[in-house]
């Protein structure tokens, strides 16, 4: 128990670490891009006007001095009001989160039924038409670019066959070009690391004992192999699952899916700071956690890496 408590005192610690850099780069990055008070005024707008907006916003105080003031409201989960929509800048996040777990679950979903078992065939029949084809379909999957596919699947699937729309939320219909096109590498990716994965326990010594045991081939790849395969596949699951939830931008502008990647363009053109870092923040801590739930599923499965 002192060994796994130290274990899960260092990852939580390493957790925290990366959310308060992840924010801290992004609230001055997002500090240097320019000055939001010209987007919020005509441009005629006098200039003791523009300085009055800018000290009610805070925004002629140090940059030290704003970073100080964001750190005391983030930690109470306070993030600001939104420049652009006038409401707290945290409501308006969590009212897209829903769209984005939604697509995010439903790309996950798809990628590991199809990934895992193809994979896996792709190992059990190596060399094979079959393997070929799987290995092949999973690298074009792979160098294809995100956008790339999307426009594909809306130009074929539904100007071209009218099987789906091209955009919006709200029916299944309109859920399955987007689920497909974000989870598209996370499917390649999952199969060919499932199959190497596959492919290297099938060698060791205890499988050909098996084997000459004559237990059942499914009996055989199930309960000895999968087990002994499970720590790369699972790193892949959960870093994918994660890219899923922080990189769907591209797949929410392209399908005008209400996400909060699509939310986080908008407000980067808006020189939205508070939407912005509140957007980050909530990506970032989803990010983490998978990445910490990872590594307990090491730990967990082989009690080894606990004393690392």
């Amino acid at each position: 128990m002192h060994g796994f408590g130290r274990f899960l005192s260092y990852r939580l610690f390493r957790m925290c670490v990366a959310l308060v850099s992840v924010v801290t780069v992004v609230f001055v990055v997002m500090r240097l891009s320019g000055d939001p008070v010209p987007l919020l005024l005509p441009a005629d707008a006098p200039i003791e006007e523009m300085e009055r907006l800018r000290h009610d916003m805070g925004l002629d105080r140090p940059i030290y001095v704003q970073y100080g003031v964001f750190v005391s409201q983030a930690v109470r989960g306070d993030f600001g009001r939104s420049i652009h929509y006038r409401t707290p800048a945290m409501a308006v996040v969590w009212e897209r989160i829903p769209a984005t777990v939604e697509l995010s679950l439903a790309s996950f979903l798809c990628a590991i039924v199809v990934a895992i078992p193809a994979g896996i065939l792709s190992a059990v029949r190596r060399g094979t038409i079959y393997d070929n084809i799987v290995m092949g379909v999973a690298l074009a999957g792979q160098a294809a670019p995100t956008f790339y596919i999307g426009i594909m699947l809306i130009l074929v699937c539904s100007l071209w066959l009218g099987w789906f729309p091209t955009s919006g939320r709200g029916s299944w219909q309109q859920l399955v070009l987007p689920s497909v096109t974000l989870g598209a590498f996370a499917m390649a990716s999952i199969a060919r690391i499932t199959r190497s994965a596959v492919l290297e326990v099938l060698q060791a010594d205890f499988i050909r004992t098996a084997r000459a045991k004559g237990l059942p081939e499914i009996v055989t790849i199930v309960k000895h192999t999968m087990r002994n395969a499970a720590i790369p596949i699972i790193t892949i699951v959960g870093l994918q699952f994660g890219n899923m939830l922080g990189g769907a931008v591209i797949t929410e502008t392209i399908f005008s899916w209400p996400g909060i990647g699509r939310l986080a363009i908008q407000s980067i053109y808006n020189r939205d700071y508070p939407i912005v870092q509140a957007c980050v923040f909530i990506t970032a801590a989803m990010f983490v956690a998978l990445n910490f739930l990872v590594d307990l599923a090491y730990g967990i499965l082989d009690p080894r890496i606990r004393q690392r």
